[in-house]
């Protein structure tokens, strides 16, 4: 393999590993804030030990994070240095905002993480997880304007003939036509994803025969938030679809393995595709949903492949990234509403152990939709590293040494893996929410003792 093929593989790994850990450090803190919240609130030690146990697992994935995070900004100078020279000068200012905004929230991580209990009115701590999550959610937003950036570049003005920049607005390229829908997408999805992740150990635990009240209500909490995001995820996904559909057509029929361009296309699901006769065999098809989904009318035009030149299609495998990430993201949608649907209409019925298994199973495949609508966003964007401007082959370095340094970092993130994932088991094993409650207990007995 060449030193592209190598770029794009070293590149596609440290995203891959570090989107899980960033993904974490996006969602958690809302969950951290809303359980100390509603705590306080209801005057409910259950709440207030869900945030203080998930913060100490959320430090850890934080510290994971910020290793991999510093390889991507190398790799960025590195590994695509025309990328780099064409135009970094237009994406550092997301780039030092993201830095920025991490800074803000380690700040007042490490300001809400000390100071528990050091007031007379708790709601003066539960204000300092505010900046936390205004601080990770700002890291989101800053760096997929980047990633936006690249697919609708805008904001600057390049000589075809010199191949020089000029005349750059940072701010222009940041605010370009596939932030919205980008943004909204990547934070809701962190947020489910997220919400996900904490209820399936909640779940895994009930199941296991620990029906203390503290794990129901962690569920109770994660299930209800994340039926509501994953309404929010599915509309923002419905707005990059359209989005696609007017700013890049061939992502959206590589998606959909839609060739011709017609009115009342049809949604395309599974099924197999013959490269050289193009012929879709197998797949589930639902009439006129793709004209809906990009237009919102069945009578809307979409733009098929083969009106694209060949060489700028985008690898046709994307089709099967594209389901994943949809059927799961209905799958959540479908649990977390069954859940809600128990809660209100049966009491009880929610610790079904099909549907508690279901919610369990929902947290590792909503990683794998993260995964899936990243690669899709990256390979749907080939052959461009920027779109309709420079191409991944022309931004790529030269040297020979990649395929050592593609060891070498699959080694560290594996190394980082084994390291976080001892951490966090020893930080909980045999430390269970029961033993702690009964100090807040034994505490607060005392301290009334002592007044009387």
């Amino acid at each position: 393999m060449d030193s592209v093929m190598w770029s794009r593989l070293l590149t596609a790994e440290t995203l891959g590993f570090h989107i899980i850990w960033a993904t974490i450090g996006v969602g958690v803190p809302i969950f951290i804030s809303l359980a100390e919240g509603w705590g306080i609130y209801k005057k409910d030690p259950h709440y207030i030990l869900m945030a203080k146990r998930w913060t100490r697992g959320f430090v850890i994935t934080v510290a994971v994070g910020v290793v991999t995070g510093t390889c991507i900004g190398l790799m960025l100078s590195l590994l695509w240095p025309q990328f780099m020279k064409l135009v970094g000068n237009i994406i550092s200012l997301p780039l030092f905002l993201e830095t920025f905004a991490f800074f803000f929230e380690a700040i007042f991580l490490g300001i809400y993480l000390y100071t528990w209990d050091r007031f007379k009115n708790p709601i003066y701590h539960w204000l300092t997880s505010i900046p936390i999550i205004i601080g990770s959610t700002l890291s989101a937003v800053f760096i997929t304007t980047v990633n936006a950036f690249m697919n609708t570049p805008q904001g600057f003005k390049l000589d075809k003939i010199t191949g020089k920049i000029s005349d750059i607005d940072p701010i222009a390229a940041m605010l370009n036509p596939s932030t919205p829908s980008q943004v909204a997408h990547v934070v809701s999805s962190a947020y489910l994803t997220s919400g996900f992740l904490l209820a399936g150990i909640a779940a895994y635990h009930i199941l296991k025969g620990r029906k203390h009240d503290y794990y129901k209500k962690a569920l109770r909490l994660t299930m209800i938030s994340g039926f509501v995001l994953a309404i929010l995820t599915i509309i923002a996904g419905d707005l990059s679809g359209k989005f696609l559909a007017k700013h890049q057509p061939a992502k959206l029929a590589a998606a959909e393995w839609h060739f011709e361009t017609q009115t009342h296309a049809p949604l395309i699901i599974g099924g197999t595709l013959d490269e050289k006769t193009l012929e879709v065999k197998n797949a589930i098809v639902i009439p006129n949903v793709l004209s809906i989904l990009a237009h919102n009318t069945p009578s809307g035009k979409v733009i098929g492949l083969k009106d694209i030149p060949r060489d700028e299609w985008p690898p046709l495998y994307i089709h099967y990234l594209f389901d994943i990430m949809v059927l799961i993201g209905v799958y959540l949608l479908i649990v977390s509403g069954l859940f809600l649907f128990c809660l209100i209409r049966k009491k009880r019925n929610e610790w079904n152990k099909w549907l508690l298994r279901s919610i369990v199973l929902g947290a590792p495949l909503a990683f794998i939709a993260i995964e899936a609508g990243w690669i899709y966003a990256e390979v749907g964007r080939q052959p461009w590293i920027i779109n309709k401007i420079m191409r991944v082959d022309q931004a790529a370095t030269t040297a020979t040494q990649v395929d050592s340094m593609f060891y070498l970092f699959t080694a560290l993130y594996i190394a980082l893996t084994l390291i976080a994932s001892m951490v966090l088991i020893r930080l909980f094993r045999n430390k269970g929410p029961e033993a702690e409650l009964e100090k807040i207990a034994s505490h607060s007995s005392g301290g009334m003792k002592n007044a009387t």
